[in-house]
């Protein structure tokens, strides 16, 4: 396992990196193809989960998600990937006015490479990966096997021991 306080390094190597997607504003499944497309101007997108519609976790008086994961491999510094899927975001009409707020795009880092960040800006793996169904159903999909860097447990496993169980995800389509 990596650790570094610092996200950039100079002449980075390309690194399999997860996305976790979602959207519960608008054309929901347009934002996430339009969200993978943009993605893909910069990054190699080389798997996406099947597409999940999933219940609202922290503000339950919102529509319903979708959401996907997918994994990238990429040569930007962890902060540079954050800037690149902030602008995304923002591209597709989100506003980041309140937490747990309704969103037409919400894009989170969930793994990058064995890395484990924390500081101001980042923190991965994602802090609240072990509690999300709707982040481990499609991870798990695509990625069953992979090991989170802090825990040592896999995408499987971590699924697998979910408290409240996979309640209110629901697949819609396979991934590709």
């Amino acid at each position: 396992m990596k650790r570094t306080s610092s996200s950039r390094q100079a002449d980075y190597k390309p690194v399999n990196v997860y996305l976790g997607l979602g959207s519960n504003l608008g054309d929901r499944q347009h934002n996430l193809n339009m969200a993978l497309e943009l993605l893909a101007q910069r990054v190699k997108v080389v798997k996406v989960s099947s597409t999940y519609d999933t219940e609202p976790v922290g503000n339950p008086d919102q529509p319903r998600f979708l959401n996907l994961v997918a994994r990238i491999q990429t040569r930007l510094a962890p902060l540079e990937l954050l800037t690149l899927t902030q602008g995304i975001e923002l591209m597709l009409g989100r506003i980041r006015d309140k937490p747990n707020a309704p969103r037409s795009l919400d894009i989170d880092i969930l793994f990058y490479g064995d890395q484990v960040i924390k500081n101001r800006k980042l923190t991965i793996p994602h802090p609240r990966i072990e509690e999300r169904a709707f982040v481990l159903v499609p991870l798990a999909e695509i990625a069953p096997k992979l090991i989170h860097p802090v825990s040592g447990k896999s995408a499987e496993k971590l699924l697998a021991a979910l408290k409240q169980g996979v309640q209110g995800v629901f697949k819609l389509s396979n991934g590709g």
